[in-house]
């Protein structure tokens, strides 16, 4: 029977880093299994194709690549203030495996499926609270914030974490703990079974180690491989919400039409959609740091788009933005090697992708508080207009009829 042992580890200490190296020397493994996939893997030895920017826009997974981004800047500046290049121990357990001749094995997730379940999997809200946790995160490591990195590794605060992220956001943690926990205990049985009388020794995060290992220790309790491994399916809440605004704004629309207020009153109803969905749009645009061409455009479109839940303002900036800004495919490297959340955001690749994010935030916007403010802005009842047109416009159905 194959002998397997877990080391957990915190990507950003230098015990970690000789832990993982006496742990190589003491138990003489036949195969390093590493908490890796093979493009994190390739990035970390140099070899991995940076994506252009065409593959940015043709995914348009804008958000969870925003996102993405965010992390690996507060993973690294929390290493570079306790002087651990972040990976360091993953890196330093391929370089004595080659050094010795040990077979190295990939066992964790695709990282963009990862990413992309992760992101799915969360509802608005969940998202809204991620994204200012990261912020505040950020905020606090960039102002000298201490973190004890090596406290994350005993198993009473490994705990405590686990459980307050599980409160924080529940979805987000079965995609990004509890599903990886089981994707890397099916690949570690594997290695038991190709390996029966060899010596595994498997190099994971320290929030890890426990649910790997009751996953080893009870394979009947794993989820079927298959649904660890698919794209998500989630709900098209997106959709709904955008086939819905299109249908109330047509509704409004024929309300006031029906209603008798006047055809003035019918125009300044569109005039507002069109200004309040530009204004907001591009102002996001703006703050972006987006190009006053990808603004304009903004401005043009927003109104149209809010309408067409198949397509988004944000797209159509970060396609000009790019066009515009033509980032070369080294700002893939800059982004990761940043210093500052100011230098990331003067990187061209970035003003794309944060400008896809917020002008479709903007455009959201639009749409909310032009359903807040039409009336009031019309100078007109919704009371009576909406009850006066939805009778005449019956009384014109049954007649028609």
């Amino acid at each position: 029977m194959a002998d397997l042992r877990i080391v957990g580890t915190a990507h950003v200490s230098q015990k970690s880093v000789d832990e993982v190296k006496a742990a190589i020397e003491e138990f003489k493994p036949d195969v390093v299994a590493i908490e890796l996939d093979p493009g994190r893997f390739n990035a970390l030895k140099k070899q991995a194709r940076d994506p252009t920017v065409d593959d940015v826009l043709e995914v348009k997974n804008f958000n969870s690549l925003l996102v993405q981004w965010l992390l690996s800047y507060l993973q690294r500046k929390i290493g570079v203030d306790v002087g651990v290049e972040p990976g360091a121990e993953m890196k330093a357990a391929i370089a004595e495996a080659e050094r010795l001749g040990i077979a190295i094995a990939l066992v964790d997730r695709d990282i963009r499926l990862t990413l992309l379940r992760f992101w799915k999997s969360m509802g608005f809200i969940e998202k809204i609270k991620m994204i200012f946790a990261l912020v505040f995160s950020i905020a606090e490591v960039d102002n000298g914030q201490e973190i004890d990195i090596e406290s994350l590794k005993e198993q009473n605060v490994i705990d405590a974490v686990m459980e307050e992220f599980r409160k924080f956001s529940p979805n987000g943690a079965r995609a990004l703990i509890d599903e990886r926990d089981a994707f890397i205990a099916h690949q570690l049985i594997l290695l038991k079974v190709q390996h029966p009388e060899g010596k595994i020794l498997a190099v994971v995060g320290a929030g890890h180690r426990q649910g790997i290992t009751n996953y080893v220790e009870h394979p009947e309790t794993l989820p079927a491989f298959d649904t660890l491994t698919r794209e998500p399916r989630s709900f098209p809440w997106g959709k709904i919400f955008g086939f819905a605004v299109t249908g109330l704004f047509a509704f409004l629309l024929a309300a006031i039409a029906f209603s008798g207020v006047g055809w003035n009153v019918l125009l300044y109803a569109l005039l507002f959609w069109v200004i309040i969905h530009g204004v907001l749009a591009a102002t996001f645009t703006l703050i972006a740091g987006g190009h006053p061409y990808s603004a304009l455009t903004c401005f043009g479109v927003a109104w149209m788009t809010s309408l067409n839940p198949m397509l988004h303002a944000g797209w159509i900036a970060a396609y000009v933005e790019a066009r515009v800004r033509k980032p070369p495919v080294s700002d893939f490297r800059k982004i990761y090697e940043a210093e500052s959340i100011r230098d990331m955001a003067r990187i061209p690749l970035f003003k794309v992708v944060l400008v896809a994010a917020l002008a479709n935030l903007g455009s959201l916007l639009g749409t909310v508080l032009y359903f807040i403010f039409v009336f009031p802005l019309l100078h007109i009842d919704p009371v009576v207009v909406i009850s006066t047109g939805v009778h005449n416009m019956w009384a014109w159905a049954t007649g028609w009829i």
